[in-house]
């Protein structure tokens, strides 16, 4: 009797610890479980996450107006997901060089005539998506009223820019100061290229074009012809202080220009489409008075 007693009781024991121990591993099963689908859903998390984290653009331009146009258009580029930093620059140089090098990802200070010379000039793998803006080239002067008023053998003080010289020369022409060489494109013509100069006046093209405004002040019987943004950033209202002006026609327009290999970037894309868009337009033509004339793509 004892012997079935003890028999029975070593029997109830195992089954007891068995189910004890089929218990341990169902809870073991469902930490395990849990574990997963926590892995899984900080997983989801992160991927949302790097979804909606905001795109970052190093944009370089010149101070005026091209820095100002650009931190307008900084909310709406916000709401596309998009955040820019400004890297202002005060020369013609320096902005493409950084482009090339890849410390930009775009630049907007120039058009595309200068563009297509430094290409030429550089060998830079350089492209443009498209033109946001024209700021006409304007000429000034301090004594001279009137273009009836500009004497024989004046100095005309003009930029450096080899890339600019067609587009002042054309602008003369359109005066009646000068007549160009027919067989010459008039974007690209030189000084050498006048073929009649009733005037005699004297082309000094040797200026960086951040210094015309200092020369347009100290030299006050030549003419100085002013690219806009500099006219602007040195306090001269181009359609009421220049002497005369380029018309809202100019083929002179200021393009987002990129590296060849990012010309359907779609961040890049969606910062031009902004800058075209109407709210950026109409900032443009309130701020600038027809300093500055949107031209709304397709360039």
């Amino acid at each position: 009797m004892k012997k079935l007693l003890a028999l029975l009781t070593v029997l109830l024991l195992t089954a007891f610890l068995a189910a004890c121990g089929g218990g341990n591993e169902e809870d073991t099963s469902n930490e395990n479980a849990t574990d997963d689908t926590t892995a899984e859903s900080e997983e989801s998390a992160d991927e949302t996450e790097a979804t909606e984290e905001n795109i970052e653009l190093t944009i370089g331009a010149s101070s005026t107006p091209h820095a100002e146009i650009l931190q307008e258009a900084q909310p709406l580029l916000e709401d596309e997901g998009i955040s820019i930093n400004i890297e202002e620059y005060q020369d013609y140089v320096l902005p493409n060089d950084d482009l090339e090098n890849g410390t930009l990802d775009a630049n907007y200070f120039q058009h595309i005539p200068y563009l297509k010379q430094t290409i030429a000039d550089t060998g830079y793998e350089l492209d443009y998506i498209d033109g946001i803006h024209v700021e006409p080239m304007g000429v000034y002067s301090q004594n001279v009223a009137s273009v009836d008023d500009i004497e024989e053998g004046m100095e005309v003080i003009i930029s450096r820019s080899i890339s600019d010289h067609g587009r002042i020369l054309a602008l003369f022409e359109t005066q009646g100061l000068i007549t160009l060489d027919e067989s010459v494109d008039k974007s690209a013509a030189t000084i050498d290229d006048i073929a009649e100069n009733p005037l005699d006046l004297t082309f000094s093209p040797d200026v960086d074009p951040a210094l015309l405004p200092e020369m347009y002040q100290s030299e006050e019987d030549a003419l100085v012809a002013i690219n806009t943004n500099y006219a602007i950033e040195a306090g001269l209202s181009p359609l009421e202080d220049a002497l005369f002006i380029e018309d809202e026609d100019s083929e002179y327009v200021n393009v987002i220009a990129v590296r060849s290999a990012d010309i359907e970037n779609e961040a890049i894309t969606k910062l031009v489409e902004v800058l075209q868009s109407e709210e950026i337009q109409n900032f443009i033509l309130e701020n600038y008075e027809g300093a500055v004339v949107p031209v709304g793509g397709s360039n």
